[in-house]
């Protein structure tokens, strides 16, 4: 079970089916963030790429805090199909677009807009070769706004402190959150 924690839809719960592969992040992971992301910008006015998206737990947090533009990639059909449900059931479905693609085919093959956050959750099961795959891409891809930046949910283990786009890591209890900026 997720909670939404914040704004219009505060304290609703999404139950994903037990079958689901998920790891949602945290209730105080997501108040953290959102806590960092609410201090850099006005979300009624970005637009948000949410990759591997899982179960939508981040595409909700944003709608129900207003941002109505977000475009969510994620390659489990389940989890599109729940996703999809979910959003009507919110009634938020306008605000999200889904796409059904791996996060890299997108990445590669679409270039014509421009995110003023990129938010990507890929499997903690990631090497650091394709975490700096996925973070080259996004960021030499133009997928970032000038004053855009990728937040990347990681295993804290993973440590990116070689990367020169890397301008902020934060650790919150099993997960880090790690803040790519274009130089």
């Amino acid at each position: 079970m997720i909670r939404i924690i914040s704004g219009n839809l505060k304290g609703k719960k999404i139950i994903a089916p037990n079958n689901f592969d998920v790891r949602p992040t945290t209730d105080f992971a997501k108040e953290a963030l959102f806590s960092i992301i609410n201090n850099q910008y006005i979300l009624s006015q970005i637009s948000v790429l949410n990759l591997f998206s899982g179960i939508g737990s981040i595409d909700y947090e944003f709608a129900s805090r207003g941002c109505k533009d977000i475009t969510s990639v994620e390659i489990n059909v389940k989890h599109v199909k729940f996703i999809v449900e979910t959003l009507k059931k919110l009634d938020i479905q306008e605000q999200v677009n889904i796409i059904r693609q791996d996060v890299f085919s997108f990445i590669k093959k679409t270039s014509f807009k421009l995110y003023d956050l990129v938010f990507a959750d890929p499997p903690f099961n990631f090497t650091l070769e394709k975490y700096e795959e996925l973070i080259n891409l996004i960021i030499n891809n133009n997928f970032l706004a000038d004053s855009g930046q990728l937040i990347l949910e990681h295993n804290p283990r993973i440590k990116f402190s070689a990367n020169s786009n890397l301008v902020d890591n934060r650790k919150y209890g099993n997960i880090s959150f790690s803040f790519f900026k274009k130089i």
